[in-house]
């Protein structure tokens, strides 16, 4: 029997018959928003893992009226295809699905050790759990991270793939001082539990950052970050996501983000404010001459304006500038 959820912002659609909450060890999270078809598709990603782990799906639907990707979602979960709930996630918001999912996953399964994070625009390798849990606990990490490949609606797009904005922050794996990324994700329960809900900072909703923001604090907290190469998701990328706008938009926010973590990170420091604007002048005034450098790298103009874009983020931010892209997500 499904204990009801604590939050009454969380409501449990469906699940699947015979599920044992107590003998699963790991729980895969869902997001979805108005992609019922790539939801369908990254569920069937998911049943086809090649793993002896005993997993479970959690489903977020965060569009609580027309509830499409619910509705795709659950006959699978009904004819026990899937193993696992579909919940609604009330509250909009990015970091508002991310938190039911991760409290809901506390609730219902008190014996799972790692959750894991996938969204529904993406489609995971078949050993992509095996990898991230084998990685874990062979690097002893409590939070692993993996690559996002895109994978381009228009293939002549490809060349994009090395940009910042779609290439992956590591390539080897092994330990690493940072992650950025929930998009392919593993969190320790032990993280969960100490970290507390809710779990991303909800001022980060619409924007995005609060997974950025949540990786920054667990790091504080002296939790230990892994990165696992050979644990690919593969990310579709519509034709819009590599239009000269939206590459700067992203950039611009990825700035923004920075400065708003970065804050936080030093919050309670001496001088905490001056030192990050300072930073982030340093980094607007060293912007160039990095872009230079990428242009002589890569010969990519666009590679080249992101360090400035970056830093012009980072300094707009000081004055109150944010990039809410989540809030029109048919134009994300």
């Amino acid at each position: 029997m499904l204990a009801l959820p604590s939050d009454a912002s969380i409501s449990i659609a469906g699940r699947s018959a015979g599920l044992v909450r107590e003998d699963i060890d790991v729980v895969v999270t869902l997001p979805t928003f108005k992609r019922p078809e790539q939801l369908l598709a990254t569920l069937a990603s998911l049943r086809a893992q090649a793993t002896t782990r005993r997993f479970a799906v959690i489903v977020m639907e965060n569009e609580a009226e027309a509830r499409a990707g619910a509705e795709a979602a659950l006959p699978l979960f009904e004819r026990g295809e899937m193993l696992g709930l579909v919940i609604i996630a009330h509250e909009r918001g990015n970091c508002s699905a991310y938190n039911a999912g991760w409290q809901t996953a506390i609730e219902q399964f008190p014996n799972f050790r790692y959750l894991l994070v996938i969204d529904d625009d993406e489609i995971a390798d078949p050993l992509w759990l095996e990898h991230m849990c084998g990685a874990a606990e062979a690097l002893g990490a409590d939070i692993v991270g993996g690559p996002q490949l895109p994978v381009f609606a228009d293939p002549a797009h490809a060349r994009w793939a090395e940009h910042p904005v779609f290439a992956p922050p590591y390539r080897e794996t092994g330990r690493v001082p940072a992650l950025y990324s929930s998009g392919n994700l593993l969190v320790g329960r032990n993280v969960l539990v100490a970290m507390g809900p809710p779990f991303l900072d909800l001022k980060f909703n619409f924007m995005g950052g609060g997974d950025s923001d949540f990786l920054s604090r667990s790091a504080q907290r002296g939790f230990v970050l892994g990165w696992c190469g050979e644990a690919k998701v593969h990310e579709t990328v519509p034709a819009r996501r590599v239009e000269t706008d939206w590459i700067r938009a992203r950039s611009l926010r990825n700035g923004v983000i920075s400065t708003l973590v970065e804050k936080k990170k030093r919050a309670g420091t001496p001088f905490a404010g001056a030192r990050v604007f300072a930073k982030s002048l340093a980094l607007l005034i060293a912007s160039p001459f990095r872009g230079a450098a990428r242009l002589a790298r890569t010969g990519s103009p666009t590679t080249a304006l992101y360090p400035i874009h970056v830093a012009l983020g980072r300094v707009m931010a000081e004055f109150g500038y944010a990039n809410e892209q989540y809030r029109q997500p048919e134009k994300n």
